[in-house]
């Protein structure tokens, strides 16, 4: 691990004075750990000094105070002998290990264990007695031991490290799921107002520009009361989707989803706005469609009339649904209008995208644009929709 170069720590300089203060304390009361040694007095103090000294290193530079400080200890064994300058050498050894850089710290303890059986086994040899033997457990104390413990408490804490970072990891994978999946529900919701409110709004805004222009009270009755219908059942759909955003936990029986035994009645809404539609069902009777494909082709064909209904040219309007090989078409051609003028009632490209989004959902395909029939040229509408194939994402039972 690396460690930090803006200055000794404070818990370093307390390890330092407690060390240099203790191993005076032991001098003055006349303490050692040795006799008959070459060197005698005060020169005990320039190890017990040095080794105080290099203790302020420990996390700076833990490996130079290691290798000074076992010069160090080498020297306090010409002299009486200081148990603080032995006490502040094994924490050398275990700051080296714990502080040091990641191979120190795996060949330190190595190394340790080298010395101790190799001076134990010198000492054997020497003595031939069991002094050698405690010796050789003296020796562990000091080298061993502290290297042992300080590559413990470094495993410890990496791996606490490795918990912390994989944690935070999580947190940030789990702050992006989130993020994605707000962004899927918000596409999600306003694709699904889009379709619910859009062919509302703009049945009443060419009602209303029509009630404007006439002069006729009849005709001009009629507009509004199409106008209010629009107003009353979009407000009605626009409640419920409030309502579905606001309680998701709510235990009223969820609303109704729309299918395509409701396409009639969509059909009817339409020729009531001004379209001429005709419905061309040549489906062959069977199951039912799975809730998913049956729900996109009615928003589909919905969103097609209200397309219709704000850019086509006058004439029929036509809603072909077929079934064959597993496979649902929903085509709706409209008269195609070139407009070289802005439209009463401009849209905004998200109808299409909508629809193109449903499509990809379910795995199928879809194509818009104008075409070149025998009638003339149209506009055409035509997404297929696989019936037996996986679903990526699928709209929640009495969800719209």
């Amino acid at each position: 691990m690396a460690t930090s170069c803006s200055g000794p720590h404070r818990d370093d300089l307390s390890i330092a004075f407690a060390g240099l203060a203790g191993g005076l304390l032991m001098w003055l009361l006349g303490q050692h750990t040795q006799a008959d040694r070459p060197l005698g007095g005060a020169w005990v103090l320039l190890p017990l000094i040095v080794t105080a000294g290099l203790e302020v290193l420990r996390r700076l530079r833990p490996q130079t105070a290691l290798l000074l400080g076992f010069l160090a200890l080498v020297g306090d064994q010409f002299t009486s002998g200081s148990l603080a300058t032995v006490l502040m050498f094994t924490d050398l050894v275990y700051a080296a290990v714990l502080y040091g850089s990641r191979s120190a710290a795996d060949r330190i303890p190595v190394i340790a264990g080298l010395v101790t059986v190799t001076a134990a086994m010198g000492f054997i040899a020497w003595y031939g007695t069991s002094e050698a033997v405690f010796i050789g457990v003296v020796i562990g104390l000091v080298t061993l031991v502290p290297a042992a413990t300080g590559a413990l408490v470094r495993n410890h804490r990496d791996a606490a490290e490795s918990a912390r970072s994989q944690a935070r990891q999580s947190i940030r994978l789990a702050e992006m799921d989130r993020a994605q999946a707000i962004t899927a529900e918000r596409t999600r919701m306003a694709r699904e107002l889009h379709d619910m409110v859009a062919n509302r709004l703009t049945a009443i805004a060419l009602h209303s520009t029509a009630a404007l222009s006439l002069d006729d009270p009849g005709n001009a009755k009629s507009a509004l009361a199409v106008i209010r219908e629009n107003g009353v059942e979009g407000l009605s759909e626009m409640r419920r989707l409030i309502g579905l955003l606001r309680d998701r936990s709510s235990e009223a029986d969820p609303a109704p989803v729309p299918t395509l035994d409701g396409l009639g009645a969509l059909a009817a809404r339409a020729r009531a706005n001004g379209l001429d539609v005709t419905v061309d069902d040549t489906r062959p009777p069977g199951p039912e469609l799975p809730s998913p494909v049956d729900f996109a082709a009615y928003r589909i064909t919905q969103e097609s009339l209200t397309n219709a209904l704000k850019h086509a040219a006058p004439g029929p309007v036509i809603v072909h649904l077929a079934q064959q090989d597993d496979v649902l078409t929903v085509q709706v051609s409209s008269p195609f209008a070139d407009h070289s003028e802005q439209p009463e009632v401009p849209g905004s490209g998200a109808g299409l995208i909508g629809m193109r989004e449903r499509v990809a959902l379910l795995h199928g395909s879809f194509q818009a644009g104008p075409q070149v029939t025998a009638d003339g040229r149209c506009w055409q509408v035509c997404a297929s929709l696989p019936i037996d194939q996986p679903v990526l994402s699928t709209p929640a039972e009495g969800t719209p």
